[in-house]
């Protein structure tokens, strides 16, 4: 018989400002998608805090009155671990840890702490960990209190080197270490590139789940893990599709999301090699959002890093099957009608008209216009491939002709 589990989810308190660049509305925005991440992370949101600042502390990131405020609930409530909205200094990072007396994350070390959960390939195990390192670096000093002393006894007096010098040192190596690693991993997987010919290749590109590896599923008919969790891939997929009779090459990529550690920017931009060398990019949108806006933005902004913008590029807004407008009451003279109260079809009618041919609607989950979907694609991949090889145009009917 089959135990049942019960799993004990951390206790977690959330902190963020409200700056002059980050409004109140935007700051509750991230805080939500923080508890997202807190979520997939495995623990349990029990209090969010904000304070307005023009600027956070320098010594503690929040006022002093708030944090004595946190301080409190996290000792009546034993609370283990506070999570901050934006990356702290080293030298912040110590003194919060000093005055709450609790486990201290940010933004970065929490998406870092899932990559490292969700890495399943010895290359991404290797990403995520040079990472790590390369954040763990500068923190070394406050994170063991012996590290200050210089070692002593026997063959070790003179100027010698203090601890901290040595676990600096260690760590630069593992780091120099890592990178060679990951310089001789990405030799063979360009090999394995090269060994895929000319076949076309199409990339799924877009924000942390917004249903990319469903999609997947739904196309190349294999069972690519998906979850309602962020980054629930790591680890890029590629497999071979069959739309009519033309074959073609699908890859499923890591998903972005906004406030991405410049860390993980770096060490994942091999895994994007993916992207750089599609021919087609499929930009996967979650129109059931209510800032998937925004999402679009972050993703070019990657898309622009990695100087894979001028690519060819269908958008497609998948779970249209969860998408809600907010209700509007015409008979309210003070209301205004807003972009949250649009239906789908006025959607259709903004920027995305603008977008034209290159706009699709559908539901991977339920595999609503998924027809309308692979006509699309099989049309692109067709001209591109016919570009390719002029005198094959015969062997792959027309769109209307395929079946």
């Amino acid at each position: 018989m089959i135990e049942k589990k019960n799993i004990d989810l951390e206790k977690v308190v959330l902190i963020g400002v409200v700056t002059q660049n980050q409004d109140e509305e935007k700051s509750q925005e991230y805080l939500d998608e923080l508890e997202f991440l807190t979520y997939t992370a495995g623990g349990e949101v029990i209090k969010r805090y904000t304070q307005k600042m023009a600027l956070p502390n320098p010594k503690t990131f929040i006022g002093t009155g708030k944090m004595e405020e946190v301080a409190s609930f996290v000792q009546e409530n034993d609370i283990g671990t506070v999570i901050f909205d934006d990356e702290l200094t080293p030298a912040q990072e110590r003194n919060i840890s000093k005055i709450l007396n609790c486990k201290i994350l940010d933004r970065t070390n929490l998406i870092l702490d899932i990559f490292a959960q969700r890495a399943q390939t010895s290359y991404a195990r290797t990403q995520v960990e040079l990472a790590q390192c390369e954040y763990l670096l500068p923190r070394l000093k406050g994170m063991w209190t012996h590290l200050e002393r210089q070692k002593g006894g026997i063959g070790m007096r003179g100027p010698g080197e203090t601890e901290i010098e040595t676990d600096r040192r260690i760590v630069r190596d593992k780091i120099a270490l890592l990178k060679a690693k990951i310089k001789t991993i990405d030799k063979q997987q360009a090999v394995q590139r090269g060994n895929r010919g000319k076949m076309v290749r199409v990339a799924l590109v877009g924000y942390t789940n917004v249903g990319k590896s469903t999609l997947m599923n739904v196309i190349s008919k294999s069972d690519v893990f998906a979850e309602n969790k962020l980054f629930a891939t790591l680890d890029t997929t590629v497999r071979k599709v069959v739309i009519g009779n033309l074959p073609f090459l699908v890859s499923d990529t890591v998903g972005f999301i906004r406030k991405l550690p410049t860390q993980l920017v770096e060490s994942f931009k091999s895994t994007l090699d993916e992207v750089r060398e599609a021919d087609l990019l499929l930009h996967i949108v979650d129109i059931s959002h209510t800032n998937f806006e925004e999402h679009i933005e972050s993703v070019n902004q990657i898309l622009d890093e990695i100087e894979s913008k001028d690519k060819p590029t269908i958008m497609v807004f998948n779970k249209i099957d969860a998408y809600e407008a907010e209700p509007f009451d015409e008979e309210d003279l003070i209301e205004v009608r807003t972009e949250a109260n649009y239906t789908i079809e006025e959607w259709k009618k903004t920027w995305m008209n603008r977008v034209g041919d290159n706009a699709l609607f559908i539901s991977a989950l339920n595999k609503e216009n998924m027809e309308e979907f692979r006509k699309r694609v099989y049309k692109e991949v067709r001209e591109i491939h016919v570009t390719r090889f002029p005198y094959n145009h015969f062997l792959y009917p027309d769109v209307e002709d395929i079946e």
